[in-house]
């Protein structure tokens, strides 16, 4: 019989890549998300059967329990950005995390990969930061023999990144950012799930491995770069920390009164974040230790973003008529 592996938050972002690779390898996979209904989409990574959606909460024992048992290997995605609320930071990258390791070195699991973030840190300001460094110190205390991936920021068709900055030049000539000489290392989804298979199926050893693309630009050469890519001219406003800081309190205040119907564009804590480079360390484990080779953006960023550019899928067409009329 064929592996079992139990992904936690594997309908999400990252965990969907995951899903595919490990059903390609021939692995079952069982999806443990919140809402099993709105996960239906990962069934079709497989055979009938072989991609199963189920429900887990992982601020309970028992729901985390329940759905790895007989699992030859976990994998937890599962993250957050709400600060406040039962799904906080210390509830799900801290607790949550934690607790799967626990119940995976009870459950005689053979293996675990947990996907954390570059900037773990458990003396960091960001809140967010400290709650990832929590969640791997937690991991590696009853799973030693796990291994933790932090990747930069992931772009990809489906990410909050590129996709989210691109939506909002449809509507103002300026494109506001926090930390415009930030420097991130890009790393493209399949990539991350690449690295996490090979964690599943024991081909990379124990430990700590922080991911980053093959360049490393400021938060503005980012934008620049999209912009080019979707054929629109937006002059770049880089908010000093402060300012965003007051905005991000705010649009928490904003939050609450709400009752969560209306979320902050940013937050304090984002804030906190953007104020440090966010690239993969000197001395880390990265994807050389895993025999993988990074994707660049430009490889892959037109083929998501196109459809932001003014005349969409047709934009080629429309500049291509316009050079044969300027010959």
């Amino acid at each position: 019989m064929s592996k079992l592996v139990t992904i936690y938050g594997g309908s999400g972002f990252v965990g969907r890549y995951i899903a595919r690779r490990l059903a390609q390898a021939g692995w079952r996979v069982r999806v443990a998300v919140r809402r099993p209904n709105e996960a239906m989409h990962v069934k079709t990574y497989g055979v009938v059967g072989q991609v199963e959606p189920v429900f887990c909460n992982i601020r309970d024992d028992e729901s985390v329990r329940s759905v790895m048992q007989g699992a030859d290997a976990v994998v937890n995605c599962v993250g957050t950005f709400d600060r406040k609320g039962r799904n906080n930071f210390d509830a799900i990258q801290h607790e949550g995390a934690e607790r799967i390791a626990r119940l995976a070195s009870e459950e005689g699991v053979e293996r675990m990969v947990h996907i954390s973030a570059i900037g773990a840190n458990a003396v960091s300001d960001s809140l967010y930061a400290r709650s990832k460094a929590q969640g791997e110190a937690g991991i590696l205390e009853s799973f030693p023999n796990a291994v933790i991936l932090r990747p930069s920021v992931i772009f990809g068709p489906e990410d909050n990144f590129f996709n989210r900055f691109a939506g909002m030049t449809r509507f103002s000539p300026f494109l506001p950012v926090v930390g415009a000489n930030t420097k991130f290392q890009t790393v493209y989804v399949d990539d991350v799930a690449h690295a996490a298979a090979k964690g599943v199926m024991g081909e990379a050893a124990p430990g700590i491995y922080e991911l980053g693309g093959p360049d490393v630009n400021t938060f503005r050469e980012l934008m620049q770069h999209m912009l080019q890519v979707i054929r629109r001219r937006r002059i770049i406003i880089n908010l000093p920390f402060w300012m965003a800081s007051i905005m991000g309190g705010v649009m928490e205040l904003v939050q609450s009164i709400s009752l969560g119907l209306i979320p902050p564009q940013i937050t304090r804590d984002q804030v906190r974040s953007l104020k440090t480079d966010n690239i993969v360390s000197n001395d880390a484990k990265g994807f050389a230790d895993l025999g993988i080779e990074p994707t660049s953006l430009e490889a892959v960023l037109p083929d998501y973003l196109w459809r932001f550019r003014p005349a969409g899928q047709y934009e080629a067409i429309k500049e291509s008529a316009g050079n044969l009329r300027a010959n």
